[in-house]
């Protein structure tokens, strides 16, 4: 295998190859059509916006770093390639969904109850929660601490739309989720090694999930839950638009 030396040795050896491989993949399928583009151009808009600031913050006060020459240009203090893994990973993901679930919508996706978008809210809340009482811990926590803090919001939201159709299509969004994530922390174990970036033992706790940070695993998973839970759940909502959309018999 290559090792890698810069941030954009990672994308060109570990993104773009499975980018063009589900791409082909999903073109293949027909998956390429207006709403999935659609889809794919909103979270991906979201996911960078969300989480520049974050990991901006998380830079400055050192909880990861990166190895000499392996970056060049920082735009708000995060690299250039920091921004181009946000989207591709996005891209990756979404293609990686896109294809498992062609064919496999709700036909009539019900609406949750008042009961049950309370429940979701407080759940996504009680993440954010747990991430803010680790943050008032010890500074080995402060990474994972920070980390569900800032999903606590977007989980709190999604959940809150309509955790039921989610759990109705688990299949999907397990599967979507667990691959993107097991192959990210791959390509991060071996940047890492590689001395791409590094992650401090200060702010993690030490724990680590074969050889790699925890907290970087959990990063990876929070991410694709967000993009894969955001994937289907605007799938549903244009199909009860659709359903709900009234006929011109309907009209008369």
């Amino acid at each position: 295998m290559t090792t890698p030396t810069t941030y954009f040795d990672v994308h060109l050896l570990f993104l773009f190859p499975p980018i063009a491989g589900l791409g082909f993949l999903a073109w293949r399928r027909s998956v390429l059509d207006r709403r999935f583009l659609g889809a794919v151009a909103i979270l991906t808009v979201l996911a960078v916006g969300y989480t520049t600031p974050w990991d901006a913050r998380l830079i400055a006060v050192g909880v990861w770093w990166y190895g000499d020459g392996s970056v060049s240009r920082r735009f708000l203090g995060v690299p250039l390639g920091e921004y181009a893994f946000f989207l591709l990973q996005s891209v990756v993901t979404l293609l990686w969904v896109g294809c498992i679930t062609r064919g496999d919508r709700l036909r009539v996706p019900a609406r949750p109850s008042r009961s049950d978008r309370i429940v979701g809210f407080l759940a996504g809340v009680s993440v954010g929660v747990g991430g803010w009482l680790l943050l008032a811990g010890p500074r080995t926590w402060l990474y994972l601490g920070a980390i569900l803090l800032w999903a606590g919001p977007v989980l709190a939201i999604q959940w809150a739309y309509d955790w039921p159709s989610l759990r109705r299509r688990r299949w999907p969004l397990t599967v979507g989720v667990l691959v993107p994530t097991g192959y990210l922390c791959l390509v991060d174990r071996v940047a890492i090694d590689a001395g791409v970036w590094n992650v401090s033992r200060t702010y993690t706790t030490g724990l680590t999930v074969g050889g790699l940070p925890v907290e970087e695993a959990v990063f990876f998973l929070v991410t694709n839950v967000f993009l894969v839970q955001g994937y289907l759940l605007y799938d549903d909502l244009l199909d009860r638009r659709e359903i709900e959309r009234p006929t011109a018999e309907d009209e008369g």
